[in-house]
């Protein structure tokens, strides 16, 4: 049997990390500002991560949630205190797909609507209703489109506005910061808006921070840096760093019951294990302080480079947009600079989703090969 064929590869296969490095089978050593899609937010094979994953494994991998897990509390608990959202509730999945895919369906079970607003360039997911509410008609089959979705530019609230009047929206999913969309940030003033549209025409409002959460931003959640509080929070990527886990955060105000939800393999305790392990290391390396103040440093000496048409992001989450289309230089970067770096669907943007544990020469080895590679483009050799 041969594998199915749906992904675009690097010519490039890592087999060992560390920190914020990876090696290949030939021994050649990487820097991963990746992150293997904004995935690794401690670093690659952390000790404290690693003893967490072996002590549990060794005792008991998976039992069903047909039986308590005390681990499925400890990893509510931590989360809850870390992110200010203890009074939430936490439903466990594996993915960011059924994140917001569980999302969604509880907005239609307290409504019993099914219209939804999602914004363009917005990314969601591959699942059936997740898929159908990313902006993206290449990725849905016709069996995904079984609801209408209305989508927005952020920049024009007032078509939001008056597609919330109509009282028959079940919920509005956004990201915190789009991600694949090429790193756009909602404005504060409309995200606190769109709160109180939603809550007044009784519209869920569902925040995407499979991405932009865990730190990634300089706060927990990328929303946070306006003053709302969103009916339903979407998580994964980071929460796991490499393992898969998922999570929907449900406002206090949402009630459950027997049956609504439910996985498998969703909280399973060799995945709780994995996530408590995360929020371990992202409190006591004070992880979300060191994304906010290393953005910083990368935002501002990359936007000092020539060439360099915008630098757009929060924290660890940076989004460098060029005058022309970035595919050569990726490769150029990978493949005779050693460095891991991200693409977008816009094709001029480069996405920087480096693990939060990354220092201040890691930065600089970055800078210095990226002003390298920038200087080859701008001669002509890699566009």
């Amino acid at each position: 049997m041969k594998l199915f064929e749906v992904y675009s590869r690097y010519e490039i296969e890592p087999v060992k990390g560390s920190g914020s490095w990876v090696w290949d089978e030939k021994g050649t050593q990487y820097l991963d500002f990746y992150g293997g899609h904004a995935v690794i937010s401690i670093g690659h094979a952390h000790p404290h991560y690693v003893d967490l994953i072996q002590k549990q494994i060794a005792k008991l991998p998976f039992y069903s949630n047909a039986v308590p897990n005390a681990l499925q509390e400890e990893l509510a608990l931590k989360l809850g205190q870390l992110s200010g959202h203890e009074d939430y509730q936490l439903f466990l999945c594996n993915s960011g797909a059924e994140a917001n895919e569980n999302a969604l369906k509880l907005a239609s079970f307290q409504n019993g609507r099914k219209k939804i607003i999602a914004f363009k360039n917005g990314f969601h997911g591959r699942t059936s209703a997740a898929v159908n509410t990313t902006d993206n008609p290449k990725i849905q089959a016709p069996i995904n489109k079984g609801f209408e979705v209305e989508f927005h530019e952020w920049e024009e609230p007032e078509s939001v506005w008056e597609s919330l009047k109509q009282k028959d929206v079940c919920a509005v999913i956004i990201e915190g910061v789009q991600g694949i969309g090429g790193i756009h940030m909602p404005k504060n003033s409309f995200l606190e808006k769109l709160e109180k549209q939603c809550r007044k025409h009784d519209t869920l409002l569902i925040l995407d921070e499979v991405q932009s959460g865990y730190g990634r931003t300089g706060n927990f959640f990328g929303f946070q840096t306006s003053n709302i509080r969103p009916d339903l929070i979407t998580v994964a990527k980071g929460m796991g760093n490499g393992f898969p886990i998922g999570g929907v955060l449900i406002h206090p105000a949402i009630e459950s019951r027997l049956g609504m939800l439910g996985s498998t393999f969703g909280g399973s305790h060799l995945a709780c294990a994995a996530g408590i392990a995360v929020l371990d290391i992202i409190e006591e390396e004070n992880l979300i302080r060191q994304a906010a103040k290393n953005g910083k440093i990368l935002m501002e000496e990359l936007r000092k480079f020539k060439g360099v048409k915008e630098v757009r992001g929060r924290g660890l989450m940076i989004g460098i947009e060029l005058p022309f289309p970035t595919k050569a230089l990726r490769n150029y970067l990978l493949y005779e600079k050693e460095v891991f770096v991200g693409s977008s669907s816009n094709p001029n943007v480069i996405r920087l989703l480096p693990p939060l544990t990354i220092d201040t020469d890691e930065i600089d080895i970055f800078l210095y090969k990226f002003k390298k590679s920038l200087k080859q483009a701008r001669k002509g050799q890699l566009i």
